[in-house]
């Protein structure tokens, strides 16, 4: 699968430093679109905290609603690092290193919008201190250590600062490299952030194991974010459809395919705007298009165990919240809408190398998915809470308000928004990984054994 590019280091560099020695022309007009969606944003934001969560379309019984949904869909996204970085670094597949900058970067911006979501939802964040700290040891007041609401905030910023972790080592012989070919503020700015990297064999080995090591401690964490994140749900057992003992790996098989095809959108964007079909090849879209077909399947198995489940119980109440999901206006369309894009269409699609390798199919079919993804969150949180009331006439009263959708399309443009700040300081494919596959182009090593790297299939 893997083909050959023979490219040298002097045109690595030069292509890949393109947009930090040389600012594209679209990039400024496009950051300031992108900045001022973002000021609009939050001034949204600190509209609604000024006013209170009447301005959103919460209220009884639903007072979870779009803002919950898109922190799950946020925090998804963000297994995208550690499953094409860590886990296709520890199983050294050679098709990962153009990919793996991208998919740890993906994760801290995600998480850094994801944790925004639970302050501003609270409708008082300044009173978010009491949930998480005790502050007042005299008549034993404290939080409840045992609560998900608590476990959240400690798993997703022991993500968040291992992830930053993993990005900054991997971006170590980078950092050297810019420092070396800038001037000025900018010399001094990648020199400090380079830490005496010289390129010497004691640091390339420790960079090697740090990345590795690395990689290893971040797979219980990638694993127990979304669990702990599912469990939100899973003990809370008034609410139907939620406590369902397979949440935990459905949610995080369901956050590995949004994150991977959030990592495909994203390959796609990078290829056409720096222009690097050199780098970021067909065959690169083909082996994640592959990947996605496996775990898009596991995830569909767990999404009908899920309804399969509430069937077998013969629960009353369960069996009428899937009637609701299933055959009610308009949860029967969103039902629909979600399996469609979140599965049929592009796992459909995928299953042809043609559209494997054709980047423009794989970037829409990517898209859909994370359109379901996010649909498949909404129809899990707002349709059990619209039950849980005795009053028939308060059933479905969530329609989320305008300030909600509007906060929604402010995290899309605001993650965008930080990951085009970064990629005018910092490459956003690893240099050293490129250089260190052209060795790798005819033959590789795994195990003890020496293999060709070149695999062209039969057409």
């Amino acid at each position: 699968m893997q083909q050959r590019r023979v490219i040298d280091q002097v045109e690595t560099n030069r292509v890949l430093l393109n947009g930090q020695l040389d600012t594209p022309k679209w990039w400024l007009p496009t950051v300031i679109g992108l900045g001022i969606v973002v000021i609009i944003g939050f001034v949204i934001i600190g509209f609604m905290v000024n006013r209170g969560l009447g301005v959103t379309g919460l209220s009884r019984p639903v007072y979870w609603g779009l803002f919950i949904t898109t922190f799950v869909f946020w925090v998804g996204i963000s297994h995208a690092g550690i499953m094409i970085s860590a886990i296709l670094r520890l199983t050294q597949a050679e098709w990962r290193r153009p990919v793996t900058r991208a998919a740890e970067l993906l994760t801290v911006f995600s998480l850094l919008t994801a944790l925004i979501f639970p302050l501003i939802h609270a409708g008082r964040p300044w009173r978010i201190a009491y949930w998480i700290l005790p502050y007042d040891f005299a008549r034993g007041i404290f939080p409840n250590i045992r609560s998900p609401l608590i476990m959240d905030p400690v798993a997703i910023s022991t993500y968040l600062t291992g992830s930053t972790l993993f990005l900054y080592v991997a971006l170590l012989p980078d950092l050297g490299n810019l420092r070396d070919r800038t001037q000025g503020w900018q010399k001094a700015m990648y020199t400090v952030l380079a830490l005496g990297w010289r390129g010497n064999p004691r640091q390339w080995k420790l960079q090697t194991v740090g990345g590795i090591l690395l990689s290893a401690l971040m797979l219980p964490i990638f694993v127990s974010v979304h669990s702990i994140v599912s469990w939100d749900f899973a003990v809370t057992p008034a609410v139907e459809g939620w406590h369902s003992t397979i949440f935990a790996p459905y949610f995080v098989i369901g956050a590995v395919h949004s994150g991977v095809s959030a990592v495909v959108t994203m390959m796609a964007l990078m290829r056409w705007l720096w222009k690097w079909d050199d780098f970021i090849r067909p065959e690169h879209f083909d082996a994640l298009a592959r990947l996605l077909i496996v775990v898009a399947t596991a995830w569909l198995g767990f999404t009908f165990l899920e309804l399969i489940f509430a069937m077998y119980s013969l629960d009353a109440p369960e069996i009428a919240l899937r009637e609701l999901q299933i055959f009610s206006w308009p949860w029967n369309m969103m039902f629909v809408v979600f399996l469609m894009t979140g599965y049929v269409i592009p796992v459909g699609m995928w299953l042809f190398k043609s559209v494997r390798n054709n980047i423009a199919l794989m970037f829409w079919t990517s898209l859909f998915v994370n359109i379901g993804m996010w649909l498949e969150r909404f129809m899990i949180i707002v349709p059990g809470l619209s039950r849980r009331t005795p009053f028939v006439y308060t059933w479905d009263s969530y329609r989320p308000s305008l300030v909600e959708w509007s906060i929604l399309v402010w995290s899309v443009a605001w993650v965008t928004f930080l990951m085009l700040l970064f990629s005018r300081f910092f490459p956003l494919v690893p240099l050293f990984e490129q250089k260190e596959s052209q060795i790798f182009v005819d033959r590789i090593k795994i195990g003890r054994a020496s293999v060709p790297a070149i695999l062209r299939e039969q057409e």
